[in-house]
């Protein structure tokens, strides 16, 4: 096998931890992510979706371990790449193509697999999310970032998001990984991107607040971030249809500094604190409709949300 450009380093330097990235036309995020794990993750899998681009000639200079599976969502996704793929280590490092390693984390990582604490089999990592090149406060704290294969599955009580749900104990990382989805650039991608998400998010509050559909990790103020999530989540459950999107970014803007990420916060807070979830509001109120006038019931809605 050739050594792609870029991974000419001593063999020595690798750790055994298998990188996974998920890519669907990434040309413009790729190569940032590839080269945040090259070097020192033992093997770089890609699981591609049908990208039309460049992707997959960019994703050949670092990696051979190419593969294309077709997308119904990110945990199906997951799940696959998880069961399917030849992946020789335990350790695994999930990754979206908008995603970077940053060194801290990187060492953080080395340290956790070359000198692993035998009862934690996960590790959560501080994420960042970068709107139009600068980061933006307020976004979601802590993301799994490192797990033993072996010990973790992917929950499909999550029929939007995606989680990976670790048997043990976890730990967080105080490195970053960083998000920063440049296709995101054009303003009419991100708010097409959430149109569509919109529709699913509304659909799974519908389902959940009807009983429906349960979580399966216990919801916990004080526990592990995807725990606290959920129950941050169940408090936004309870909030009215409305009211909660001015709340919402009152809380993000406000409380949480959002207007001091200037010109970029003011929109993005803007869209996704506000107008993202009054989309989603006016959404259940009229699938609720429908539902009282019988033209759709709940077991249409749980099958068209899981494809």
């Amino acid at each position: 096998m050739n050594i792609p450009t870029g991974q000419a380093e001593s063999r020595c330097e690798r750790i055994p931890v298998s990188a996974i990235i998920l890519t669907y036309n990434e040309q413009v995020n790729i190569e940032t992510c590839l080269r945040s794990v090259q070097g020192w993750c033992q093997d770089i899998f890609v699981v591609d979706s049908g990208s039309t681009d460049d992707t997959l000639a960019l994703c050949r200079r670092y990696t051979e371990r190419i593969y294309t599976h077709a997308y119904v969502d990110h945990a199906s996704q997951w799940i696959w790449s998880l069961n399917e793929l030849p992946i020789p280590c335990d350790w695994v490092i999930p990754l979206d193509a908008d995603h970077v390693v940053t060194e801290e984390l990187r060492r953080q990582m080395m340290d956790a697999v070359l000198k692993p604490d035998t009862i934690v089999n996960g590790y959560f990592a501080r994420h960042e999310y970068y709107f139009w090149g600068k980061r933006m406060r307020g976004f979601k704290p802590y993301s799994m970032r490192l797990f033993r294969r072996s010990r973790t599955h992917v929950d499909r009580s999550e029929l939007v998001d995606y989680r990976f749900v670790v048997s043990g104990k976890t730990k967080n990382l105080s490195g970053i990984l960083r998000e920063s989805n440049r296709k995101e650039d054009s303003i009419d991608f991100w708010i097409d991107k959430h149109q569509k998400f919109s529709s699913n998010v509304a659909v799974e509050e519908i389902l959940r607040r009807s009983g429906d559909l349960a979580w399966s990790l216990t919801p916990r103020l004080w526990g592990n971030p995807d725990e606290r999530i959920i129950w941050l989540k169940n408090c936004w459950y309870e909030m009215p249809l409305y009211i909660r999107p001015f709340l919402y970014f009152l809380y993000r803007y406000i409380v949480r500094l959002g207007f001091l990420d200037g010109t970029n916060g003011l929109v993005y807070h803007f869209l996704q604190a506000f107008w993202f979830r009054l989309l989603v509001d006016i959404k259940i109120a009229e699938i609720r409709r429908r539902l009282a006038m019988g033209q759709v019931s709940l077991e249409q809605l749980n099958a068209s949300i899981r494809g």
